[in-house]
């Protein structure tokens, strides 16, 4: 069942993303009256489709049929993109045999370059416009969250925060001059506010401050370790009960908060769990609170040293919370996007430098689907801010001057805008050509570096 929900949430993801930047392509393409041959989900054969001449047809299309002005709307084999093919189009798709033909009035190449400028961006502007769309609903309906607090109540061992040098009962001040206010402020400092970047992290100690300088070479990645740190003022609930195992003969119910075992107090997780282990098949004394009681609960630990539950951190400190209303949430959602593009784009220039390694940093199918699996199993308003992310980073890649993206496309308009007449067909066939080669030169080490990770 795991394997099916991984395969579904990634079919789910890529779907929404693909169509979602092909109808931009789309709607300017039909906006400017050129004619839209194929709108495809997926790559590769067809598998099915619908058009206004064959109606709804399995397989591939019969070649002798006219389809005139109307689209070939289809799902293709591959979950890996997606494609609008557009008459006259210069890419790999072109007819070489129409290299000297005069173009026809419904053909892209027909058209004045900014209506050519226009129809490239459409995919980008239309994942940035789903991106906003996402976040504007996410603050509208819950507004932004932070817990208020600097200390910190636990560090997770081998995790980055132990790495760097942060121990429980520091108070973050400061990363590289920047004032840290809440919880949340950490991460984004280390990982988003100064990418690649060294980092000098000002610290409160047994009431002295002092400084951690931490080379950046030494920060693990998110994606290798995460930061590892916790708040102070958590505790530990039990979010499910395995049937037939110590915990539910025990009588332990989901929603009970775990104070201490064996008179040990705990506030996370991560010492249930550590304590537990140490406890293989001998019995232990469970603090927990239920409801407004507090109730004392003998558990024998099985041979696997687990007592059958799982276990969610909550958070019991103090919150600040901003509210937004309906034409509130829509600037933040801008300034929301603004940021995640900005962050994107300097991980790429960063890569390039060198700072931030390119294997931790690019993700494909495999990647995908986990983290769309992850972000579900949270809840809907995590899945929502995933596609949201995805959106924007697929935006940016696409806008890259690569050839054979959409990026590259657009760098040979703004050429022959330029130079005010248009670059010889074999050339941007022999442009187009390369940036394929690039691509799936890129796709190939995508796809390695995901298999390696996984």
């Amino acid at each position: 069942m795991e394997i099916i929900s991984t395969i579904f949430y990634f079919i789910l993801t890529i779907g929404i993303l693909v169509f979602v930047h092909e109808f931009g392509h789309f709607i300017t393409a039909k906006y400017f009256g050129m004619r839209v041959e194929v709108f495809a989900i997926g790559m590769g054969y067809r598998l099915f489709g619908f058009n206004k001449i064959s109606k709804f047809t399995f397989g591939k299309l019969d070649e002798t049929i006219d389809l005139g002005n109307h689209t070939d709307y289809r799902i293709a084999l591959l979950p890996i993109g997606g494609y609008v093919k557009v008459s006259g189009i210069i890419d790999e798709s072109f007819d070489k045999t129409n290299l000297d033909s005069t173009p026809q009035l419904f053909e892209y190449r027909a058209k004045p370059v900014w209506q050519r400028m226009i129809f490239v961006s459409g995919g980008v502007v239309a994942n940035i416009l789903l991106a906003i769309l996402i976040f504007w609903g996410i603050n509208l309906y819950q507004g932004e969250q932070h817990r208020a607090t600097t200390t910190v109540g636990y560090v997770h061992p081998l995790s980055a925060a132990e790495i760097i040098g942060i121990q429980v009962g520091d108070k973050i001040q400061s990363i590289n001059n920047k004032d840290i206010s809440d919880f949340e402020s950490i991460s984004k400092a280390i990982y988003a506010d100064f990418i690649g970047m060294d980092l000098s992290i000002q610290i409160e100690r047994n009431g002295l401050f002092q400084n951690l300088n931490v080379e950046r070479k030494i920060i693990p990645d998110l994606s290798e370790a995460p930061l590892g740190i916790f708040p102070i003022e958590t505790e530990a609930v039990v979010n499910v009960i395995l049937p037939n195992k110590p915990a539910s003969k025990a009588g332990m119910k989901s929603g009970d908060i775990i104070l201490a075992i064996n008179s040990i107090p705990v506030r996370n997780q991560f010492e249930v769990t550590k304590l537990i282990r140490s406890n293989p098949e001998k019995e232990i004394s469970i603090n927990i609170k239920r409801d407004e009681n507090n109730l004392t609960i003998p558990v024998t630990p099985s041979k696997d040293s687990t007592i059958g539950i799982q276990l969610d951190l909550k958070y019991i400190g103090p919150i600040t919370k901003t509210e937004f209303g309906f034409f509130e949430a829509l600037p933040k959602g801008i300034s929301d996007v603004s940021g995640a593009t900005i962050l994107f784009t300097r991980s790429i220039i960063e890569m390039f430098r060198g700072t931030v390694s390119v294997t931790k940093s690019l993700g494909g199918p495999v990647r995908i689907a986990q983290f769309a699996t992850r972000s579900a199993e949270i809840g809907i308003i995590s899945f929502l801010g995933f596609i949201a992310l995805l959106s924007i980073s697929l935006a940016v890649i696409n806008i890259l001057p690569i050839p054979a993206v959409d990026g590259g496309h657009l760098v040979l308009l703004i050429i022959e805008a330029v130079i005010r007449k248009p670059i010889p067909v074999k050339v941007q066939l022999a442009v187009q050509q390369v940036g394929v080669a690039i691509l799936i030169t890129l796709m190939v080490f995508i796809l390695y570096n995901d298999i390696i990770g996984f």
